[in-house]
């Protein structure tokens, strides 16, 4: 009876307009009559989406009292300031937090005033036993200005003075890269690869990707003498290593398999091409990623499908001639929960660092 008063009370639902179009794909033809709703700025499309939006509130007018029930639920759930474990780079310690009550976080540092372990580093941060704190970058501030905002990117330059950041204030998952002076909060107007306090007259660009399909990151080794060009679309990615900004030196290649494996050469002989392949992928391991450290090299990888780190100690003899697999090296993998979770590097800037970062999810942490 109830289930009969309530859909005799709501308004019927909305019936979106029908138009002609015969789809192709792999040999077979089918009929889509809302193709034309892929073009999301059609009047019609916006329309019938409110009215879809009229409809559901409608419906769902009598749970008004248990959705606030539920969210009050939910809310009381969630930490009253969010925010990630301070990361060491040189002497400032940079983190991310949510302020109680915002939407968005804010990306702060703090200079560290005394030496300590790891541990007692992130619990002496929460404590505020360090320097005060420097608002880089609010969100918050941002989406106040334009509605909305995505922030892609956030990384500081290597003598801590500059903040460059990718926005999207649109949704349109279309990036733009901003410098901002950390010493005066200003953001620089030009970006390119330009020497500070010069004029612009020899201002130049470092890439150009001509295919609007890939998307552009840019980063640096950790000694800061190279730059590398990251260029990446939904089915493949290529990387780039770049000198003084003005000569390309050398692209990644994949093996005969389509496996990737790990190389090198003396930073002096890069411009000869002389690479030596070192570590190739095993019989049921596969290479996706690495990071390297004063003492220990990290390799994300695939192991039978299962995304896994592990760290091999450098003090293995890489002057041997021979190509050698991952499980050959004594590779010790980090510990993860045995319940379903993914798992990807993190930021890791300091090359000093005997603490690896990485994010790991799961339907439940």
């Amino acid at each position: 009876a109830g289930a009969h008063t309530l859909a005799s009370s709501s308004p019927p639902p909305p019936v979106p307009k029908k138009i002609p179009y015969e789809a192709s794909a792999h040999g077979l033809t089918w009929q889509d009559p809302y193709h034309w709703m892929k073009n999301t700025n059609d009047p019609d499309f916006i329309n019938h989406l409110n009215h879809e939006n009229s409809y559901a509130q409608a419906s769902m007018s009598d749970t008004q009292t248990l959705q606030r029930t539920l969210f009050s639920e939910m809310k009381n759930r969630m930490p009253s300031k969010i925010s990630t474990p301070p990361e060491r780079w040189g002497p400032w310690l940079y983190y991310q937090y949510i302020p109680e009550g915002k939407e968005y976080p804010l990306l702060c540092r703090r200079l560290e005033t005394e030496k300590s372990g790891w541990l007692q580093t992130v619990f002496h941060n929460v404590r505020g036993g360090f320097g005060k704190e420097e608002i880089l970058l609010d969100w918050n501030e941002i989406a106040e200005k334009y509605g909305y905002v995505h922030v892609g990117t956030c990384r500081v330059s290597p003598d801590h003075n500059f903040l460059a950041y990718t926005i999207d204030t649109s949704g349109d998952e279309q990036f733009m890269l901003q410098i901002k002076d950390l010493r005066n909060q200003c953001i620089v107007p030009r970006v390119l690869c330009t020497k500070l306090g010069s004029d612009s007259t020899d201002d130049a660009p470092i890439f150009t990707e001509g295919d609007s399909g890939f998307c552009v990151d840019i980063t640096s080794t950790k000694d800061g003498k190279f730059i590398t060009v990251n260029s990446n679309s939904r089915a493949s990615s290529e990387e780039g290593l770049c000198d003084r900004c003005d000569q390309s030196i050398s692209e990644n290649e994949e093996c005969s398999s389509g496996d990737y494996y790990l190389a090198r050469c003396r930073a002096e002989k890069l411009y000869s091409a002389n690479w030596q392949n070192i570590i190739l992928p095993g019989e049921d391991i596969s290479l996706q990623d690495m990071d390297i450290f004063d003492g220990h090299l990290v390799l994300f990888v695939s192991k039978k499908g299962v995304p896994m780190l592990c760290s091999i100690d450098l003090s293995i003899n890489f002057e041997c001639k021979y190509q050698m697999e991952i499980e050959n090296l004594n590779p010790w993998f980090f510990p993860l929960p045995s319940s379903s979770c993914s798992i990807v590097p993190g930021s890791n800037h300091d090359f000093m660092s005997s603490v690896y970062r990485a994010v790991l999810s799961s339907p439940v942490v």
